[in-house]
């Protein structure tokens, strides 16, 4: 009976902590910190966080500011730290470990010795190996022989810090400080046992630094996988994609349910409390019942985003970057629901509820960047048999908003062409009709492509035409028909003899006073279907079916840019839809 009291207790307390976590990551930052520090149990608060929500906290309030907090951090916390900021790849970051080594003295010096000589000793002897010089000295020997520099507390061991290269003009840590740390380092670490001070200053000249280094790394990679920042050869493998229909043959994963008591898995809030997205995974979300399933799943999305944390190269500290990471993760765990979805149409909630909780998200995403990936595969395929790689045209000849499809579709992972309508060029692909709509232009660009293999069109180098596109090149060759020029390689046309020409695809004059253009001729159109059917050997209904909005974009871009230009003002160097001579 008493143990069921204090279990209850316990959990009580626990599920307190938790309430208080929530509602300190909703604060801003230094208010954040004051209520910490207020609160009548501050050591077991910070020690309920979970190690990579502190570590997005302390950087939200700021590293200087944050010592107070850093003094009340437990051992597993602060190294988590260390294991995200020590090391840049497999290497370790020497400069990094100073200014974080020196923070963590700088909360709690007498910590700091017990920490590093019980859980840290072989990353610290390391960079003592790399930062300092030591010499014993002899007993008749005088300390003048060392040179300049040189220090010791006990006349025997004599320690030299070594100057490190200048790596970036603006760090805040200076080389001022970076010494001071070292001789209130070896200070307190003597006070605390000179032996110990002696051995460590020893071992640390003598260890084989590869071989620590290799160490230390294996040991970190352990501990960070636990939170799914995998070693990037691993989490790379996030961009496997999966098919939809495969993933349905795949075993469920393990989901545990206690309905009598609140988790007690510490689950990471910081990137679950930033989904500000509005699609088929948020809406799940809000379908699922508050309990051990949905902590399951707000811990499984946080060990996802830190997956691809690290498969994309990332160094995350501030929200703001975090939180791309984190749409861009629930964007592909969205597009993943779409094509898992039996109506496309009409995607259900509950549905997807059900999908999230049966199947890993990491699975999910996979078979969301599949969608893009496909589509960018096929791409590629096109792009090393197509007419315009024959020719050795350059992407610039699909103009610039198809050029921004097919560069977002052949960067090595494919991002949609925003074109700045969120303020960026590219972006991440958030939902199936982003794949769809890259799909649709880049259908359109292969259809133009095929019909111009079709044609027997003869090219001189494609530099000789300055800026060349499709469209100029298929309009200036139907130009040159029309006025029944002889069939030649392709060439700038003479103003004078595209004049009768324009007067046609054009006529009439422009309305003065007004912003009303003139428009083509729906003869002027025929016969340009005309002139492709004749050189294509396709039928007119089949180039209408295959670039019909394609086409039809295309004298509306006539009629924009030329509609209000009489025929006596035109400028060859102002026309871009005509080649026409300078």
């Amino acid at each position: 009976m008493n143990e069921d009291n204090a279990d209850k207790k316990a959990l009580e307390r626990f599920e307190n902590l938790r309430q208080k976590r929530l509602q300190i990551l909703a604060l801003p930052p230094k208010t954040a910190m004051n209520t910490i520090l207020e609160d009548p149990q501050p050591v077991a608060l910070v020690h309920s966080f979970p190690e990579q929500d502190f570590y997005f906290l302390i950087h939200d309030i700021g590293i200087g500011d944050s010592l107070p907090l850093l003094a009340l951090a437990s051992n597993r916390q602060w190294e988590h730290i260390v294991d995200l900021e020590a090391w840049r790849k497999d290497r370790i970051d020497v400069e990094s470990v100073s200014r974080w080594l020196s923070l963590l003295f700088e909360a709690d010096p007498k910590r700091f010795i017990r920490w590093f000589l019980e859980e840290k000793l072989e990353l610290i002897e390391f960079y003592l190996f790399k930062s300092i010089e030591v010499r014993v000295r002899e007993h008749d020997q005088d300390p003048s022989d060392f040179g300049e520099g040189f220090f010791t507390l006990d006349n025997v061991y004599y320690i030299r810090i070594l100057e490190r290269p200048l790596v970036n003009d603006q760090d805040d840590f200076t080389e001022a400080q970076r010494k001071k740390f070292f001789s209130q380092f070896c200070e307190h670490l003597a006070d605390y046992d000179h032996k110990l001070h002696q051995s460590v200053l020893l071992e640390a000249t003598h260890l084989i630094p590869a071989e620590t280094e290799e160490d230390c790394y294996h040991r970190r990679n352990v501990r960070l996988a636990e939170k799914g920042f995998l070693p990037f050869d691993e989490a790379i493998g996030i961009y496997q994609p999966i098919k939809p229909q495969d993933l349905a043959k795949q075993s469920a994963k393990f989901s545990s349910h206690f309905a009598d008591r609140p988790s007690l898995l510490p689950a990471s809030q910081y990137p679950i409390r930033m989904l500000k997205e509005d699609n088929h995974f948020t809406h799940a979300l809000t379908a699922i019942e508050p309990g051990d399933v949905l902590t399951q799943i707000q811990a499984e999305f946080a060990s996802l985003c830190n997956r691809v944390i690290v498969a994309d190269h990332k160094t995350i500290r501030e929200r703001e970057e975090l939180r791309d990471i984190v749409k861009k993760t629930c964007g592909y765990i969205s597009i993943g629901l779409e094509r898992l979805a039996e109506d496309k149409s009409r995607i259900d909630r509950r549905k997807s509820a059900a999908l999230i909780t049966r199947y890993p998200l990491s699975q999910i995403f996979k078979v969301g960047f599949g969608g893009a990936l496909n589509l960018k595969w096929r791409a590629e395929k096109w792009l090393s048999q197509c007419w315009f790689a024959r020719n050795e045209l350059r992407l610039t000849f699909w103009g610039e908003h198809w050029l921004g499809v097919l560069g977002g579709l052949l960067l090595k992972k494919p991002l949609f062409y925003d074109n700045y309508k969120t303020g960026v060029l590219y972006r991440e692909f958030t939902s199936l009709e982003d794949i769809e709509a890259m799909e649709d232009i880049f259908n359109q660009v292969k259809a133009v492509d095929d019909l111009l293999s079709l044609m027997p069109i003869d090219l001189d180098r494609p530099s000789s035409y300055g800026f060349l596109t499709y469209k100029n090149l298929i309009l200036t060759l139907w130009a040159g028909h029309y006025l029944k020029l002889p069939a030649e390689r392709l060439k700038p046309l003479e103003l004078e003899k595209f004049k009768p020409f324009f007067e046609n695809l054009l006529p009439g004059h422009p309305a003065s006073g007004t912003a009303t253009s003139r428009k083509v001729p729906a003869v002027m159109k025929s016969r340009f279907l005309d002139w492709l059917a004749e050189n294509t050997g396709l039928r007119d209904f089949e180039i209408t079916e295959r670039l019909g909005k394609t086409l039809e974009n295309l004298f509306e871009e006539i009629e924009i840019e030329l509609g209000n230009v009489a025929v006596e003002n035109l400028e060859p160097r102002y026309v871009q839809l005509f080649l026409l001579a300078q």
